[in-house]
């Protein structure tokens, strides 16, 4: 045999034996599902976590709140890591975290509707109340790295 002969029976060997193996190596695809989030309201946190700093450089006072809703997973499967997004304004509309849509995240959310928490930190020179919007959550049904 030639050695192009032999490249070309390696070449179609190599390219049986991955269609043949190739659902063992192949990671599972994971498709992003969207979180519906509904009833958004906050309150102060606890005594024990009311105090905070928000630090960009200098320490400034901070308040504390827990923003708290529902969520609604409609893919049948626990969604694992799903990241909620949102607008925060404080009570003269200024933007609570400039330049921030993503405040957090929630662990897993079960099938089905569920409450969800999300603790935030506001500079204390924001004064409430508080403006909740365009609150939404996204995430994948199995692990991902990151």
């Amino acid at each position: 045999m030639h050695l192009t002969q032999l490249r070309s029976l390696a070449i179609v060997l190599l390219t049986s034996l991955s269609l043949v193996f190739s659902p063992w190596f192949t990671a599972p695809a994971h498709a992003l599902v969207q979180i519906k989030l509904s009833d958004i309201s906050y309150h102060t946190c606890s005594a024990e976590v009311a105090e905070g700093t928000v630090t960009s450089g200098n320490a400034t006072a901070a308040s504390c709140y827990i923003v708290t809703g529902k969520a609604e997973n409609t893919s049948g499967k626990p969604v694992i890591n799903a990241d909620i997004f949102g607008r925060i304004y404080d009570a003269n509309d200024n933007s609570v975290m400039e330049n921030r849509t993503r405040l957090g995240s929630i662990e897993t959310v079960p099938p089905g509707t569920s409450d969800f928490e999300l603790r935030i930190t506001v500079a204390a020179n924001q004064p409430p109340p508080l403006k909740l919007e365009q609150f939404k959550a996204a995430g994948f049904t199995g692990k991902v790295r990151r």
